[in-house]
């Protein structure tokens, strides 16, 4: 997998919702977790992995105390129109995802900051944790490699050809230079 990613929630207070997002995150291979204002305690998650001890975990008391690694994007992941569907977008190889609070949006001040704004192509808004899930998913689907998916449902995939590295550069001597 290239680059980077990591996943932040604004504005959280379940704190069942914290735990399987960080947990996920672990799974999905995240370089580090987020809050933004979250009102829950650590020692309420139900994250069974313990990632907030395995994986860096910035809590931010606001928007304006928000900051990312250098050349990290931020992606918004909110139910908007003029939003880009998930399936159609190309993701950054730096990145951090942002999701809303539970029976709310980004706010503004937060959708300012993004340089992208994605969404997941449902009918209404579902749990911040699973949309998190989905966004990692289709992020691992983007970097990742897999064999192509088979024509019908009976065949069986194409298993991918070994990576193959190519031969050391040579360099050169120039005439005359002296061998060390």
């Amino acid at each position: 997998m290239r680059g980077y990613f990591g996943i932040g929630v604004e504005g959280l207070s379940k704190p069942m919702n914290a735990g399987n997002l960080f947990r996920s995150a672990q799974a999905f291979g995240a370089s580090f977790i987020f809050t933004i204002a979250g009102a829950y305690t650590r020692a309420a998650l139900s994250d069974t992995g313990h990632a907030p001890e395995r994986l860096p975990l910035h809590e931010f008391p606001d928007v304006a105390s928000l900051t990312l690694p250098a050349g990290c994007q931020l992606v918004g992941v909110e139910l908007l129109d003029e939003a880009t569907e998930l399936p159609s977008f190309r993701h950054p190889l730096r990145a951090a995802y942002v999701l809303g609070r539970e029976r709310g949006s980004l706010s503004p001040d937060l959708l300012a900051r993004c340089q992208h704004v994605v969404r997941i192509p449902t009918r209404f808004c579902i749990n911040v944790s699973v949309a998190g899930a989905i966004v990692m998913y289709d992020r691992l689907l983007n970097y990742g490699r897999f064999a192509e998916r088979p024509m019908t449902t009976l065949a069986k995939p194409e298993p991918l050809a070994p990576h193959v590295h190519g031969q050391p550069p040579r360099r050169e001597r120039p005439a005359g230079a002296a061998v060390e």
